[in-house]
């Protein structure tokens, strides 16, 4: 009885999670003519890949892409050597201002300067209308310091000793001893870093807005679900019009949605044994 039950709702689970992108996928493989009149569930009533032909199309959505992808992987990486460097240095208990650091990296988690002073701040170091506004300001992120620290605290200290009798620098411990121990926990946090940089658009409508060789693929989508609801002054584009015309916009939202996505559902099944052993055993302690 208990396994039948605990099948039962684990389908239940199931069918609540996969039906939704099942229908998206459905709709966005569906004539969008056709799709207005509604009732499309698990499959598409008339397949077609004139949805996905339309939006790859608009040129500015493929600028989007590559621009995304290229944020995702730079932010990504730079974001772990960061991360990853400074938790291996506040985990030394001969780093004197361990504390210090510790505290003073806590409280940018709980406070910040506010939008305007972020604003000036970057408009001061000459970052707006740059590639790096995407990738410096989020380089070094307090909750990733500590899911990393923490994980290393876990490790017998004593590795790092006998590296260090053998000769090994500070820079060698790091990069020979610890980061091959830590790639749970450091798989985790690319996951976090490279879904966050995926999804981010409202830098990119802050700082960016108006530079569409530096648009972003979730941008593009924020304006074309903006034109599809409200018809806001913000997406006046001829192209964009032009693509409002040939289908509709239920289609376009749905075909966008699943070119958002997939990237994401392709990766995570990688790190996903990496995920779960890395939130398990690196983020117990704070």
């Amino acid at each position: 009885m208990f396994n039948f039950i605990n099948y039962f709702v684990l389908t239940v689970i199931v069918v609540a999670t996969v039906y939704p992108f099942l229908n998206v996928l459905a709709i966005s493989l569906n004539d969008s003519t056709d799709t207005v009149r509604g009732g499309i569930y698990l499959w598409p009533r008339q397949f077609t890949l004139k949805n996905y032909e339309t939006i790859f199309g608009y040129s500015t959505l493929i600028t989007g892409f590559k621009i995304s992808v290229l944020r995702t992987v730079i932010g990504t990486v730079l974001g772990l050597i960061s991360a990853s460097m400074l938790a291996y240095t506040l985990s030394r208990p001969d780093f004197r201002s361990r504390r210090f650091v510790s505290v003073f990296l806590a409280l940018t988690m709980y406070f910040s300067g506010g939008m305007v002073p972020v604003y000036i701040l970057m408009r001061d170091l000459h970052l707006i209308g740059t590639f790096a506004i995407y990738v410096l300001p989020g380089i070094v992120s307090a909750f990733n310091v500590f899911v990393i620290r923490s994980f290393i605290d876990g490790l017998p200290y004593a590795l790092q000793e006998s590296a260090k009798l053998d000769g090994a620098n500070d820079f060698q411990i790091y990069y020979k001893v610890v980061l091959p121990l830590c790639k749970p926990v450091l798989a985790t946090i690319a996951l976090f870093l490279a879904v966050g940089q995926w999804n981010s658009w409202f830098d990119t409508y802050l700082y960016n807005g108006n530079k569409p060789s530096l648009t972003t693929l979730q941008y593009e989508l924020m304006k074309i679900l903006d034109s599809t609801q409200q018809g806001s002054a913000m997406v006046n584009s001829n192209d964009l019009a032009k693509l409002m015309q040939q289908v509709s916009p239920e289609s376009i939202k749905m075909a966008i949605t699943i070119v958002v996505t997939v990237p994401i559902l392709v990766v995570y099944p990688f790190l996903q044994r990496f995920f779960v052993g890395g939130m398990t055993l690196g983020a117990v302690k704070a």
